[in-house]
């Protein structure tokens, strides 16, 4: 399965959570943020690979389904609703995805 994890600008939030998933078994994991100043910006070949996405908040979500409507139908998005105030690999921030991503992990 490709999951793809998105937040702003991807240096903190979705890069942690690719980080901690990327030896997932079955999984394929990357990240992206929906800002132009964002690490790895978004884009349609992004939203085109990923099978399920996970975003921070429901900004991202409105984001991701403002720009890419007609990507969407066969995709599951699912906000996790972690607000920007983690750093990279914060221990509460890793706690809160492995928890929030955990029940849609196969």
């Amino acid at each position: 399965m490709n999951v793809l994890f998105v937040c702003s600008r991807n240096k903190w939030r979705s890069l942690t959570a690719e980080k901690i998933f990327e030896d997932t078994d079955g999984w394929q994991v990357r990240s992206a943020g929906t800002e132009d100043a964002a690490r790895i910006k978004l884009t349609a070949g992004h939203i085109g690979w990923a099978d399920l996405i996970f975003a921070m908040e429901k900004k991202h979500v409105r984001r991701i389904k403002e720009k890419f409507p007609d990507m969407l139908h066969s995709k599951r998005l699912i906000c996790l609703g972690i607000p920007d105030d983690y750093r990279f690999m914060d221990v509460e921030l890793v706690e809160l995805l492995k928890t929030g991503v955990s029940e849609y992990a196969e």
